[in-house]
């Protein structure tokens, strides 16, 4: 490695590390925060709709532990393709090894955390005996983020793989579409 890979894969290790750590932090920090929001408005409920305040808590909290996943992973996979050219690095090995045994895989975006918040924010609308307008309102914009997460899940699973794919073709060489 030249001297500027070497401080560009040290400085990027830097960041893999450190929003590897914010993730859960963020993830821990906002579901409080949930629980604290949701609980208050639970106790003072009166309007069904009032379950969209902490239901903007846990979509902006999972959108930040996505957002920060997904960088992680480009950033590794720019790791491995642009700074592990010998193939011998970590990202190489940890591609390399493949996915944890069944049962034993973490799920770095916290998705039944997410799913079972999100059930448990719309009980107490649900108990607050809506009107069925509202019963649909607030079913639907807990459905949209409950949609959400699990399309996050599904893209996130993809995303090692595809972000290889991608960085490779760069580092083949511009493509037709690129020029143009």
């Amino acid at each position: 490695m030249t001297p500027r890979q070497l401080e560009e894969y040290r400085a990027l290790r830097d960041t893999v590390r450190e929003r590897g750590t914010a993730r859960v932090w963020v993830f821990l920090v906002g579901i409080m925060g949930w629980a604290i929001v949701a609980a208050a408005t639970a106790a003072y409920l009166t309007v069904p709709i009032y379950t969209f305040l902490p239901l903007l808590i846990l979509a902006s909290t999972f959108e930040a532990v996505f957002s920060l996943h997904v960088a992680v992973e480009r950033i590794g996979r720019y790791i491995q393709v642009f700074l592990e050219t010998d193939g011998n690095g970590w990202e190489h090995v940890a591609m390399a090894v493949g996915p944890p045994l069944k049962g034993t895989r973490a799920d770095p975006l916290f998705t039944a955390c997410f799913v079972v918040a999100d059930a448990l924010n719309v009980v107490p609308a649900l108990l607050a005996q809506p009107l069925p307008v509202e019963r649909n309102v607030v079913l639907g914009a807990h459905a949209v983020l409950l949609v959400r997460i699990l399309v996050a899940r599904y893209t996130a699973a993809r995303q090692r793989a595809a972000d290889l794919e991608r960085f490779t073709k760069l580092k083949s060489g511009p493509t037709e579409h690129a020029r143009s």
